[in-house]
């Protein structure tokens, strides 16, 4: 009497041959995410300043516009600065056209307290 082969089924896609493991993440990879994980936190960090003193500048009497216009310049001149941060971290120029992202919560501090 003879005994039945066993059967061999395919190796499923999403399972990891042993015999032929998938190779590490280089550490290139890795530098990328981190670089970008740190833009992202340095870049909201300083956005959240921003729009604090914007905020403040709208909170603050406004028959005064000289204080209330001073808090949305200086907000303007931090979002400058993130975006000089952000392109910084990823050894980009920071002198580029991107600084003129910066100057747009200024502009909408000026539209919000001189309508």
């Amino acid at each position: 009497m003879t005994t039945p082969e066993p059967v061999t089924r395919p190796r499923r896609r999403h399972l990891i041959d042993p015999a032929n493991p998938p190779p590490p993440p280089s550490s290139a990879s890795l530098g990328r995410v981190q670089q970008w994980v740190l833009s992202v936190l340095a870049t909201t960090t300083i956005l959240h300043l921003t729009f604090g003193l914007l905020l403040a500048a709208w909170v603050i009497d406004q028959d005064d516009l000289v204080p209330v216009v001073g808090l949305e310049v200086i907000a303007g001149v931090f979002a400058v600065i993130a975006v000089a941060v952000a392109r910084a971290i990823h050894r980009r120029p920071v002198l580029s056209p991107w600084l003129l992202l910066g100057v747009l919560p200024t502009l909408l501090g000026l539209v919000v307290t001189l309508r």
